[in-house]
C-alpha cells in the first residue's frame, strides 16, 4: 500500500488528507475487490478527476492501471483494447464467449459489469471529502471573481444486480448454454426514484410474457436495460428490442427485412464473389468446391424461402405488394415502426422485447400479429396495455408493482382472477392475525400484574414476538377521469350529406358519405391505416372542407379534439399547471389544479415539468387541457396509445357518463366494446355504418386475413 500511496502523492500533489485517506481506504480493501482496472476506475476515478481537473480520462485510467499492477501483479489492463459496441441488430455472442480468456474485453464492452456488493464505502469519509472539495472549489471561484458554474443534474436510469456465482463461472468458461434467463435480486432507479428493489425476473425459453403495471412504474425502462446490457443476461442469447423506427434510405422495404438475416446475406455475397471470379475465366478448381459449399449452406438455411416469409410478415402488418417494393425513405414514421417490427419478427432473436407493439397498428394488423405471435418459437417479453392482446398472446403475466415483479401463469384474464383472490386471502389472513393479536394482548394486559399468571403472560408475550408481521393489502388508487358537463343542444347536431373528399383530382379518399351524429352518439370509426379515418374527423370538425357535398353542424356546438399526436405537441419544459395557464389564461390557480385533478394529475405531479411525466400522465394532461374549453362534442383520435389498462377502463367509464356526443377512432377492442353504440367503417373509398357492430367487423377482417394467407 505504501507504493500506491507514493503514486497518489506524486500524481496528485494537491490532494488533501481527507481525500487521500478516503481513496487509500478503498485500495486497502485488497486486489480481490477488483476484477480489472475498469472496476478500479469505477471506484475511485470520479474522485481523482475532482482532485486534478487538468488530467484527462486517459490519464486517470493509466494511473488506475499502475495501481492495479501494484496490488495485483500481472493483471491485464483493459484500457488499450476498449472498444464501443453498438447493438442495433440481433447478435449472437456464443462465438465471442467460447474463449473468454482471449476476448474478455469484447464481452465487457457490451455488458455493463457490476461491482461486488461486498465493496462498500465509508459514507462519513466520503461526505467529509466531498465537503472539503466543495469548499476548495468555492474558494477558487471567489478568488477568480466568478460564480461557481452550475452543473445541471441529469437524471438517468441506473441498475445494480447480484450475479449468480455458478452462472458467472460457467459464463467465464464459455460453458453456459441455458436458453432460460434469470435476472435475480436487481434494483432499478431513475434519478432519486427507486423503480425496482430486490426484484427477480425469470424468463423460461419459449414462453410469452406480458409485462403489465401502472404508467410510470418503469416497464419501458426495464426493457431498455435488458436490451442495452445494464441488466446482464447470458452472452449467447441474442436480444432485439423494437424501439426505434427504421432509418429511411433507398432500400426497398422487402429488402430491408431480408437484410436482417446476416448469415444469408454473407452467403449470397460470397456466392456472387465466387461466381464473378469463375465468369472472369479463373481456372482455380477450389472455386467450384467453395461455390458448391455455399449452395449447400444456402439450401440448409432455406434461403429460397426467405423472401416469401418476409413478404408474409410485411403483408400481415399492412404492406401491400406495391408498398413492399417502395424505398424505406418514402414511409412515414408510423410505417417505419411497422417495418422495424417486421424486421424483428423475421430475425427471430432468442429474446424479443416489444413495447406497445399495437400502438402503430390498425385492427386488421393487430389481429394478424396476435395470431402470428401465438406460434412464436423463442422467448417474448411484451409491454402492452391492449387488454384483448394480453388475453390472446401471453402464456404468463408479469405484474410490476410496489417495486417488485410478481409472476402469474396464464393470460391477463386469468391474472386478474388469481390476483383478486390472492389479495382477498392476504387481507383475510391479516385480519385474522390482527384479531388473534388483539385477543392475546387483551390476556396480557388483563393478567400482566397477576403473580399466578406470570408464566402464562410471559409465554404469550414471546408468542406475539414470534408471530410473522403481516401487512394490510395496499389497494392501488383507482383511476378516475371526469369529463365536464356538456351544454344540452337540440338536434340536428352534425350531418354529412353526399360528402366526397379528395386531396387531388385523382386521389379520392371517400365519396357519397351520408352520416349524422347527436349528443347521445357514441360512434367508433375503424378501418385500415390510410383509409381516411383522421380525414373524416377533420371534415366533421370543419378543419377540412368537403370536395363536394354539405356539412351541417349546430351553431353552438363546441368540439374537444384529442389528436393521436396531441401528447407530442405539449410544451415539455413547463409544468402541467403552467401549460393550462398558457392555453387558458386569467383563471385562478386553483381552477387549473382542480381541472388536472379530475384527470389524476394532482399534488406535486401537477408542478413537475411535463417532460418528467410518463406517457400516460402526459395523455391525462392533454385530456385536461382539451376539456378546459367545456366542449359538448368530443373527437378522440387514438386516445389510448399511452394509457395503462386501468386508465383505459376509466376513459371508457368517463365516455359513457359524458353528457355530450363522442366520435372515437381507436384500435383498442375492449374500449370499443365498452362505449360503442355505432360503428363506422372506412375503406374502399366509402364510409358506412355496420349494424352488427364490432363482432361483424372482426368477422370481416378475419375472412380477409384468411383469403390473404391462401
Amino acid at each position: 500500500m505504501a507504493a500506491c500511496g507514493d503514486i497518489l502523492r506524486s500524481e496528485f500533489p494537491t490532494i488533501d488528507d481527507d481525500m487521500y485517506h478516503y481513496v487509500e481506504s478503498i485500495l486497502s480493501g485488497g486486489a480481490e475487490d477488483f476484477e480489472d482496472s475498469n472496476e478500479l476506475y469505477e471506484a475511485i476515478g470520479e474522485f481523482l478527476h475532482q482532485v486534478a481537473e487538468e488530467k484527462t480520462e486517459l490519464d486517470i485510467r493509466n494511473i488506475c492501471d499502475r495501481l492495479l499492477d501494484i496490488m495485483k501483479p500481472g493483471s491485464k489492463s483493459l484500457l488499450n483494447n476498449r472498444t464501443a459496441k453498438v447493438l442495433n441488430a440481433p447478435v449472437h455472442l456464443a462465438s465471442m464467449a467460447a474463449n473468454l480468456e482471449n476476448n474478455v474485453d469484447d464481452i465487457k464492452s457490451i455488458w455493463v459489469m457490476q461491482r461486488d456488493d461486498t465493496l462498500k464505502v465509508d459514507p462519513r469519509k466520503l461526505e467529509k471529502a466531498e465537503a472539503k472539495l466543495q469548499q476548495k472549489q468555492e474558494k477558487r471561484s471567489q478568488d477568480s471573481g466568478k460564480a461557481p458554474p452550475i452543473v445541471p443534474k441529469l437524471e438517468s436510469a441506473t441498475a445494480s444486480q447480484v450475479m449468480n456465482k455458478k452462472e458467472t463461472k460457467m459464463e467465464a468458461k464459455g460453458t453456459n448454454r441455458s436458453q432460460d434467463i434469470r435476472i435475480e435480486n436487481f434494483d432499478v432507479a431513475y434519478g432519486d426514484r427507486v423503480l425496482l428493489q430486490g426484484a427477480d425476473l425469470i424468463l423460461a425459453f419459449g414462453r410469452r410474457y406480458g409485462l403489465v403495471g401502472r404508467n410510470g412504474l418503469g416497464k419501458t425502462t426495464l426493457l431498455r436495460m435488458i436490451s442495452n446490457g445494464q441488466l446482464r443476461i447470458p452472452s449467447h442469447i441474442s436480444v432485439l428490442h423494437v424501439e426505434q423506427e427504421v432509418i429511411g434510405d433507398d432500400t426497398p422495404a422487402l429488402e430491408s427485412v431480408l437484410q436482417c438475416d446476416s448469415i444469408r446475406e454473407n452467403l449470397l455475397a460470397r456466392e456472387k464473389e465466387i461466381s464473378a471470379q469463375i465468369n472472369s475465366g479463373s481456372n482455380d478448381p477450389e472455386l467450384n468446391t467453395q461455390l458448391a459449399e455455399v449452395y449447400a449452406e444456402l439450401q440448409n438455411i432455406e434461403s429460397d424461402k426467405a423472401p416469401a416469409r418476409a413478404s408474409i410478415i410485411l403483408a400481415g402488418l399492412g404492406f401491400s405488394a406495391d408498398r413492399q417494393l417502395r424505398p424505406t425513405k418514402e414511409f412515414s414514421g408510423g410505417w417505419r415502426m411497422r417495418l422495424a417490427l417486421a424486421r424483428a419478427l423475421f430475425s427471430r432473436p432468442d429474446l424479443l422485447l416489444l413495447d406497445e407493439p399495437t400502438n402503430m397498428l390498425d385492427i386488421k394488423a393487430i389481429i394478424w400479429l396476435e395470431n402470428y405471435l401465438q406460434n412464436w418459437p423463442t422467448t417474448l417479453l411484451v409491454v402492452s396495455h391492449d387488454r384483448n392482446f394480453l388475453d390472446t398472446v401471453p402464456t404468463d403475466i408479469l405484474h410490476l408493482h410496489s417495486q417488485r415483479i410478481d409472476p402469474y401463469k396464464g393470460n391477463y384474464e386469468n391474472f386478474e382472477k388469481i390476483k383478486t383472490e390472492k389479495l382477498k386471502n392476504q387481507q383475510r389472513e391479516y385480519e385474522a392475525q390482527q384479531q388473534h393479536r388483539a385477543h392475546v394482548q387483551e390476556f396480557i394486559d388483563r393478567f400482566r400484574y397477576n403473580a399466578n399468571r406470570a408464566s402464562s403472560v410471559q409465554s404469550k408475550i414471546k408468542m406475539l414476538e414470534k408471530l410473522p408481521e403481516l401487512k394490510s393489502v395496499e389497494k392501488e388508487v383507482e383511476v378516475v377521469l371526469k369529463f365536464p358537463e356538456a351544454e344540452n343542444l337540440s338536434p340536428p347536431i352534425i350531418q354529412l350529406n353526399e360528402v366526397t373528399f379528395s386531396y387531388s383530382s385523382d386521389n379520392f379518399i371517400f365519396s357519397n358519405v351520408n352520416l349524422g351524429a347527436t349528443l347521445d352518439s357514441r360512434i367508433c370509426i375503424v378501418g385500415d391505416n390510410g383509409a381516411g379515418k383522421t380525414t373524416l374527423l377533420k371534415i366533421i370538425m370543419g378543419l377540412l372542407s368537403p370536395t363536394t357535398g354539405m356539412r351541417h353542424v349546430h351553431r353552438n356546438l363546441k368540439f374537444g379534439y384529442f389528436s393521436q399526436h396531441h401528447v407530442d405537441q405539449l410544451d415539455m419544459g413547463v409544468s402541467s399547471v403552467e401549460l393550462l395557464q398558457s392555453s387558458y389564461p386569467g383563471k385562478p390557480i386553483e381552477e387549473y389544479r382542480r381541472q388536472l385533478g379530475s384527470f389524476g394529475i394532482s399534488g406535486d405531479m401537477a408542478l413537475q415539468t411535463v417532460d418528467s411525466l410518463s406517457g400516460g400522465q402526459k395523455s391525462r394532461v392533454a385530456f385536461a387541457r382539451m376539456c378546459m374549453g367545456n366542449p359538448n362534442f368530443l373527437i378522440l383520435d387514438e386516445p389510448t396509445n399511452h394509457l395503462d389498462i386501468e386508465t383505459i377502463e376509466a376513459l371508457g367509464k368517463a365516455i359513457t357518463k359524458f353528457t355530450g356526443g363522442v366520435v372515437l377512432v381507436s384500435h383498442d377492442e375492449r374500449l370499443i366494446r365498452m362505449v360503442c353504440k355505432e360503428l363506422w367503417v372506412c375503406g374502399s373509398g366509402k364510409v358506412q355504418s355496420i349494424e352488427g357492430g364490432f363482432d361483424e367487423y372482426r368477422q370481416i377482417v378475419e375472412k380477409e386475413l384468411e383469403a390473404q394467407v391462401k
